[in-house]
């Protein structure tokens, strides 16, 4: 790649010409062109990340977002079935919700009352008479896109032949099962959301999620903010036991506290964090065992480990971190807490402590996201210079080897996660 990308031909090669094992063309991150294609190739054929089961928790609830850059609508429909419809009336294209949660019994265009079911069927339009004969009311609902889910995870996609859900995500479901641990016992639910905008493209985020090599340069700031327990289980990079691991179809793994990869593992010899020994004492207080209290409190930090699922949503330690491409040079970023769903009494005080961990680092105020953000800033205004110098994804790519599960795998610090997603990149940008 290296050999054949100049200046001079930067600009006539195919997107997926751009994208070498080892590197890639920072044009993939300026030309609006390649966007446009993105838009359609990546975030139109592949399974998109769109709720969390909690989020819909009746019949009538709903939830606006985005699959790529269209505007969708994810409902619980009468039936307790989850559906996902382009948020655009069939008569004139208005939206037909601009909340962006709810519980509702359909939804109503404002412009001329077209009014629609939870599952998207038209229901009825004022004054009739003037479409008999014209509008056959079953043929026009609310485009529906195909909707699965795993794990309580809500995925969409504009595709009718992509592959089941199931199997896009593959080996990643292993590590969705291990992440929905750290509810302790309870199911998993969202505690709150909060977005911000960076002024750089969806891909630099994309692989900020699996890149431990940045983590003590960055957030050098946090680490030094933090009590010396927090500090030493986040000092991974010189741990031959933290990992990177390819699952394929472009989703990725960073282990980088290997010891709490599968919460279930307990051989109940680590010493619980002493921050936390307020919350202990709390819930000791209204009666929680001292068992339950142990799979509550290891799972304060969260499950030790970064799953970036391609295209739009990674499973970061704690937390979702869900991507939403704008322009090429803008992307919008939604930080959502979660924890624990249970007896009020005992998730109540869990909850309050973890989201005050959240804020500490993914917080609008915390130490995490400003420095993370900035970062991505120069990436893309960097690169808005000299085009074909490539964007380096080749370290740890000497000592990448198989796992035991076949997983291609090297050291956290490595770019074995982003090459992983940039692999699927050529591929979904390469198939016409």
């Amino acid at each position: 790649m290296h050999s054949e990308i100049t200046a001079s031909n930067v600009h006539d090669l195919a997107p997926a010409d751009l994208v070498a094992p080892d590197r890639v063309a920072g044009r993939v991150y300026t030309d609006p062109e390649i966007f446009e294609l993105e838009m359609t190739r990546v975030f139109e054929r592949t399974w998109v990340w769109v709720a969390h089961d909690s989020e819909l928790p009746g019949p009538g609830t709903f939830k606006s977002t985005h699959v790529g850059r269209q505007p969708v609508i994810v409902t619980r429909d009468r039936h307790g079935e989850v559906r996902t419809m382009l948020n655009r009336c069939r008569h004139r294209g208005a939206s037909v919700c601009e909340r962006k949660t709810g519980r509702a019994n359909g939804f109503t265009c404002p412009y001329h009352a077209w009014s629609y079911g939870l599952d998207g069927s038209l229901r009825g339009l004022p004054y009739p008479d003037g479409y008999n004969g014209v509008v056959d009311r079953s043929d026009m609902g609310l485009k529906r896109l195909r909707t699965e889910s795993y794990g309580g995870m809500v995925f969409a996609t504009f595709a009718d032949d992509a592959e089941p859900l199931a199997e896009f995500l593959g080996d990643a479901r292993t590590w969705i099962d291990r992440f929905m641990k750290q509810g302790g016992g309870y199911p998993v639910k969202v505690l709150g959301t909060h977005r911000f905008r960076f002024s750089g493209n969806w891909k630099i985020q994309l692989e900020n999620t699996t890149d431990g090599y940045h983590f003590p340069i960055v957030h050098r700031s946090w680490m030094a903010s933090v009590d010396a327990e927090t500090a030493n289980m986040m000092s991974f990079m010189t741990d031959p036991a933290a990992t990177t691991h390819d699952l394929g179809n472009g989703h990725s793994v960073m282990q980088m506290v290997p010891e709490h990869s599968d919460l279930d593992a307990d051989e109940g010899t680590e010493k619980l964090p002493d921050r936390f020994g307020g919350l202990i004492s709390q819930l000791e207080s209204v009666g929680v065992d001292q068992v339950e209290i142990r799979r509550l409190v290891r799972a304060m930090h969260g499950t030790g480990f970064n799953l970036n699922l391609f295209p739009n949503v990674s499973m970061s330690i704690s937390f979702f971190r869900v991507l939403r491409p704008i322009s090429v040079g803008e992307t919008e970023v939604e930080h959502i807490a979660i924890g624990p769903d249970g007896p009020a009494e005992i998730t109540g005080p869990v909850n309050r402590e973890r989201l005050r961990v959240h804020e500490h680092f993914q917080g609008p105020f915390g130490f995490g996201t400003p420095d993370d953000a900035e970062g991505w800033d120069r990436v893309q205004r960097g690169t808005a210079g000299a085009p074909e110098m490539p964007i380096m994804v080749n370290r740890g790519l000497g000592r990448e080897k198989p796992s035991p599960e076949g997983w291609p795998t090297s050291h956290v610090t490595d770019e074995t996660g982003m090459r992983a997603a940039y692999a699927k990149w050529k591929q979904v940008m390469g198939d016409d």
